[in-house]
């Protein structure tokens, strides 16, 4: 009869180092997995960086293009008045205006172009800025702590599982005889 008890006993610790078993493994595949996704969300912040990166050197290009034309523009337009001007015999003051005029325009327009430029290259660094803020809050959340049970929690939880198993088992075996 006391056969009971040990029987309980080596189950319910058995039962107990299994649990054990199973949760550090359970937390080693925990520790895979945050890995893992942590590597995941470096790529995913990367290649988002590199896509921010690439519409700003796509602005850039088409925000020089535009001022390369502006300013083919604004050379043929003085060369137009000052042949016209020639041709017309009109020469001083109101031809050097008109000129004037025409460069001061093209002045402006550039001026107006570098604006939105600084204004979108504040946007692009905005965005870094943010997409860095996102990556490190992911980042935090995939890398919670890992509750892995430790040897001497393990132990004591056997042994704890293993004594109230056997006193199960005397209980058991005294219902028995009686």
């Amino acid at each position: 009869m006391c056969s009971i008890a040990i029987a309980t006993l080596a189950i319910t610790a058995g039962s107990a180092g299994a649990s054990f078993v199973g949760q550090r493994q359970q937390a080693r595949a925990q520790r895979r997995y945050q890995s893992q996704a942590m590597e995941a969300e470096r790529q995913r912040a990367i290649q988002e960086q590199q896509s921010i990166r690439m519409r700003q050197a796509q602005e850039q290009e088409a925000t020089n293009r535009e001022l390369g034309d502006v300013a083919l523009k604004a050379r043929e337009a003085r060369a137009r008045a000052t042949t016209s001007a020639g041709e017309a015999g009109v020469a001083g003051m109101s031809v050097d205006a008109l000129i004037d005029d025409y460069t001061r325009q093209e002045a402006a327009y550039r001026v107006g172009v570098g604006r939105q430029q600084e204004m979108r290259d504040l946007q692009t660094g905005l965005a870094l800025t943010d997409a860095g803020f996102r990556s490190a809050n992911r980042l935090i959340d995939i890398n919670r702590p890992v509750n892995e049970p430790g040897f001497l929690q393990g132990a004591l939880s056997v042994a704890s599982a293993g004594i109230s198993g056997y006193r199960s088992g005397l209980e058991l075996k005294r219902e028995l005889n009686s």
